[in-house]
């Protein structure tokens, strides 16, 4: 599983306290030129370009207009050491690989998510030791292979139908919160099963939203202190433990199976052939939850404020959904979904215009070298902080065909331009051992919401299209995000 690093926020501390060490750093970046072949220690960003930048981080975009300006000028290789934090920043495809497709052992997230222990539990992830948390990787990725997509295809669109179905005829709703609940009643769903989203969900709901306060800057920079925030964190996971492991233990006392998530984890077993421990289950699927709910709600809102800013789309997915709905006169079903290809680009469009996380950061164990496109090769030294920009890396000129522009067509059959620019040209999701394994739930949930949406409502943004808050451990849409809807005639069924 992949979550966003919490260097940012290191980064935005570490900026504050800039004019305080200004005069004493000096700029060590250097524009020589080297023989090929020569490995370089990465150009430091000195302390006065970081104090100029204050005003970019504070009004004029926030962190990502930051990266961008420190891409431009020292290239995709830098560093900033400043006060106790350091970190090597890598953007450009061909940066990355190592840090995508390393062992474990030469690169990994080593303890820089020590913060998300509190958050899961000491039964899973940076808990527990590497061979573990390995294996427990590799029942994640089962319990989310694609093969089992089909398989939540009824459920999550009974959620769909249900939930739109209780809305008027005509109204103005706050896409923000709408979007937020179904993405949370699918995923519990799902995940948890019918037993759970039926009888517990309101509980859940709020408890998760406490379980969230577990990403904000204090808690992340300091996850053990008793502050207020941690105490709402801990208190929330206590009672979500306590929840989920009574319908664990009660499905193992009565052997009754159900199709969830809940049930892959129950049923998984470690390579020596033992049992997944209560505590494991409980802690794994919370992990699965937080971070599947979180980015697919981001991603489905980002999409409704693209799409109703941009007619020409809005037409072209609504043309396609009258298409495949004669195509599939009995019902739209599972492979319909997956013929929606300028649905699908658009989202994909959208998630690389405004991904969940600005960056992923890693911890290099072994020595590694980097070589830029130009040539030039950069020593990354053993136990240093590592960051890929993966906001800047969706933005790069040479990649994507003017990159501020929403473009779905980017991604269509005749330009590609993901696929020309090389396999790390799209990082949103991440890759290599580290890919989210949540990637195709993600856009069957997204598509089946908007597919619904768009037979069935006329929508009208009337919201300015919201800026993003990097508060927090995932950037979120800020204010509200309200549209006018009017229903097409009666709802049809899917």
């Amino acid at each position: 599983m992949e979550f966003p690093g919490s260097w940012c926020w290191c980064g935005a501390v570490a900026l504050v306290s800039i004019i305080v060490a200004v005069l004493s750093t000096k700029n060590k970046n250097s524009r020589a030129r080297y023989p090929a072949g020569t490995q370089l220690t990465p150009p430091l960003v000195s302390g006065t370009d970081l104090l100029l930048l204050i005003p970019t981080l504070l009004k004029k975009g926030g962190l990502p207009a930051v990266f961008t300006s420190l891409y431009a000028k020292y290239g995709s290789v830098f560093r900033v050491s400043l006060l106790g934090f350091k970190m090597i920043f890598l953007a450009e495809p061909e940066v990355t690989p190592h840090f995508y497709h390393g062992l474990d052992s030469e690169i990994s997230h080593g303890d820089l998510y020590e913060f998300t222990v509190p958050i899961f539990g000491s039964a899973i992830g940076l808990a527990r030791d590497i061979a573990t948390r390995n294996e427990q990787k590799r029942f994640h990725f089962d319990a989310l292979k694609p093969s089992r997509l089909a398989g939540d295809f009824s459920p999550m669109l009974q959620e769909v139908e249900s939930y739109f179905g209780k809305w008027g005829n005509e109204g103005i709703v706050d896409l923000k919160f709408e979007f937020d609940r179904l993405v949370m009643l699918m995923a519990c769903r799902c995940f948890l099963g019918e037993e759970v989203r039926e009888n517990m969900f309101d509980e859940i709901d709020t408890l998760f939203r406490e379980l969230a306060k577990g990403m904000k800057l204090a808690s992340i920079l300091f996850p053990y202190l008793p502050t207020p925030l941690n105490r709402s964190r801990d208190k929330a996971r206590i009672r979500l433990t306590e929840i989920l492991s009574d319908v664990v233990e009660s499905r193992k006392r009565s052997g009754r199976v159900q199709e969830d998530t809940l049930q892959r984890f129950i049923d998984s077993r470690y390579k020596d052939g033992s049992s997944t421990s209560v505590e494991e289950v409980v802690g794994m699927t919370i992990s699965l939850l937080f971070a599947g709910k979180h980015n697919s709600s981001v991603a489905t809102i980002y999409s409704a404020a693209c799409l109703l800013t941009h007619p020409t789309f809005l037409k072209a997915v609504i043309e396609e959904q009258e298409q495949i709905s004669k195509k599939y006169k009995d019902g739209i079903d599972f492979n319909a979904v997956m013929e929606m290809e300028m649905l699908h680009n658009c989202i994909k469009e959208t998630i690389r215009m405004h991904p969940p996380s600005l960056a992923l950061v890693r911890k290099a164990h072994m020595r590694f070298t980097v070589q830029t496109k130009e040539g030039k090769q950069y020593e990354i030294p053993q136990d240093h902080p590592v960051a890929t920009l993966i906001h800047v890396n969706n933005y790069i000129p040479y990649i994507y065909k003017d990159p501020q522009v929403y473009d779905p067509h980017r991604f269509g059959p005749e330009r590609q331009e993901d696929i020309a620019g090389g396999k790390l040209s799209f990082m949103s999701f991440g890759a290599g051992r580290h890919v989210c394994i949540g990637e195709g739930n993600a856009y069957l949930q997204i598509k089946l919401i908007w597919s619904h949406l768009l037979r069935n409502f006329e929508l009208e943004l009337i919201s300015p299209f919201p800026e993003t808050d990097w508060s927090n451990f995932v950037g979120k849409p800020k204010g509200n995000l309200f549209v006018r809807y009017k229903r097409i005639g009666s709802a049809k069924s899917v």
